[in-house]
């Protein structure tokens, strides 16, 4: 069998980047022939097609990347199969996907988010996103490296650290974790919230509007928001110096970071839908706030990155729900529970550890695609 992979490569800190490189790397590992590539450098995928005759391209992205991870390899007679993640709704390309053998998707919120849209579902497996179990381990807190982290952050010895990690921290829960914070600070013990965001143009104003949010609630405090630049080597150590991992996200189609928290041996805080009821099990190595709201619209505004003109308006039939919101009372009883017993957290760290290196580690997720590749195409 042999593959090229279509991602954001070679590989920046983002998700989609993470997910095809971690792909990349459990392939090679495995003995497969495979290579990788940008997905928007047209001039190197033609190479590759040319003179490494690939049997199966397979694509990293979500719909509006149709083009460059479909389109293209099909215009040199090459077999794609897209890894797609979703945002609410799939407002375009639906011909093109169902004329496919095979698409793979990260989570089963994601399938029923394109079935729902148009898309055949018998075109459509499940294949989650990897997660590097060699590098995302549990650490001591009494790690050099552990205590380096909590000191730089401003987190003293006796206080438990909350963290969030996104590209901005209101999209994975964060206000609604400083809402229930603020209910329970009082009773809590000594914590502090830390934000890990990445410095983006898009998140300067949020980044505001949340430290705002955390003034108003009085917990300004203890909350802080980190924006600097870090690598992904970084990333462990910050997970693993924290006590509980928050991101009841607002959309999430699989879930990376709280699968990463998990490697770590963190409990984590999520919602109860979307790509967290296959990475999560509640009460287990998660505890799941429930939906307090869904956020649903009727029509959006799409361009040329969706494969339409600029300012295009798409109707839906039926409203789409692009977002949702944790309850922030499950939130704040949760974090209670977590926050006033180590033990408990022992406990669902070590469930998400054992969780994760079965069902989400890279190498467990390559083995898969081989054979979803071999299953449903009939390539070896």
């Amino acid at each position: 069998m042999k593959v090229l992979v279509l991602f954001d490569y070679p590989p920046s800190p983002g998700g989609l980047a993470t997910q095809g490189n971690l792909l990349y790397r459990g392939l090679l590992e495995m003995g497969v022939d495979a290579h990788a590539v940008h997905f928007e450098s047209a001039q190197e995928k033609e190479w590759y097609y040319r003179w490494f005759e690939p049997d199966v391209v397979v694509g990293v992205g979500y719909w509006g990347h149709t083009p460059q991870l479909i389109l293209h390899p099909q215009r040199y007679g090459v077999q794609p199969v897209p890894w797609l993640v979703a945002d609410g709704y799939i407002a375009n390309y639906q011909e093109v996907l169902n004329a496919l053998p095979l698409i793979l998707v990260t989570s089963n919120w994601v399938k029923e988010m394109y079935v729902r849209d148009g898309i055949d579902a018998d075109k459509i497996q499940v294949l989650p996103v990897g997660c590097d179990t060699d590098a995302f381990i549990p650490y001591s807190k009494d790690d050099p490296k552990i205590l380096a982290v909590r000191e730089a952050l401003g987190i003293s010895p006796d206080q438990l650290m909350i963290l969030t990690i996104g590209g901005d921290a209101a999209s994975k829960g964060a206000q609604e974790v400083m809402q229930a914070l603020a209910i329970i600070d009082a009773k809590a013990p000594d914590w502090k919230y830390i934000c890990k965001v990445w410095p983006q143009p898009r998140t300067k104003l949020q980044n505001l509007v949340d430290l705002e949010m955390a003034t108003q609630l009085g917990i300004d405090k203890n909350v802080t928001y980190a924006t600097n630049t870090i690598s992904r080597n970084f990333v462990p150590y910050l997970i693993g110096a924290c006590d509980i991992y928050a991101a009841p996200s607002r959309l999430e189609g699989f879930g990376m970071p709280q699968v990463e928290a998990g490697a770590c041996g963190k409990p984590v805080i999520g919602i109860e839908a979307m790509g967290m009821l296959d990475t999560l099990v509640q009460g287990e190595t998660a505890f799941l706030a429930n939906v307090a709201q869904k956020i649903v619209v009727n029509q959006v505004t799409l361009g040329e990155e969706s494969g339409f003109k600029d300012n295009h308006n798409v109707v839906f039939k039926v409203p789409r729900t692009v977002d949702y919101r944790a309850n922030v009372q499950d939130i704040a009883r949760y974090l209670m529970l977590l926050m006033t017993d180590a033990a408990l957290r022992t406990k669902m760290g070590q469930a998400a550890r054992a969780r994760v290196v079965s069902h989400f580690d890279y190498r467990v997720v390559a083995k898969q695609f081989v054979q979803l590749i071999n299953d449903k195409l009939g390539i070896t």
